[in-house]
């Protein structure tokens, strides 16, 4: 069984994305991740990436193009998932970190130096090529 996860590559001033970094009771605790999360029945990817901004960060926003999608299998729970990137570059209202331990604006330069959730690594290799 494959689980849908919708995620947002947030994009703000001077090339920076904003990481996430897991909170130390959850699973790959203080790893850093993109914000969202799974995408819930009868949801699309867009939708569900809306509803998990909101409950994370407390943004609204329109969701940006696809920028790439993957099958990740993780080890630790055995679990397999399609996960979908989106860009983000427009939000209403102040991020604000409802769930996780830090938030940090990263310049993509820099996004190599952190410890970055094993299924997001092709993803960061993306954007560091994208530039």
């Amino acid at each position: 069984m494959i689980i849908d996860v919708a995620v947002a590559i947030l994009r703000g001033a001077d090339s920076a994305v904003l990481l996430c970094q897991r909170p130390p009771g959850k699973s790959y605790p203080l790893k850093w991740e993109f914000p969202g999360g799974k995408v819930e029945t009868g949801e699309t990817a867009e939708e569900a990436l809306r509803r998990e901004l909101t409950e994370e960060l407390s943004i609204t926003t329109e969701i940006g193009r696809l920028f790439h999608e993957e099958i990740a299998h993780y080890p630790v729970d055995g679990k397999t998932y399609r996960v979908r990137y989106f860009f983000v570059d427009m939000w209403e209202g102040e991020i604000q970190n409802n769930v996780f331990a830090t938030l940090r604006w990263v310049p993509t330069t820099e996004l190599e130096k952190y410890d970055i959730l094993e299924g997001n690594r092709e993803v960061v290799r993306r954007i560091i090529a994208e530039g």
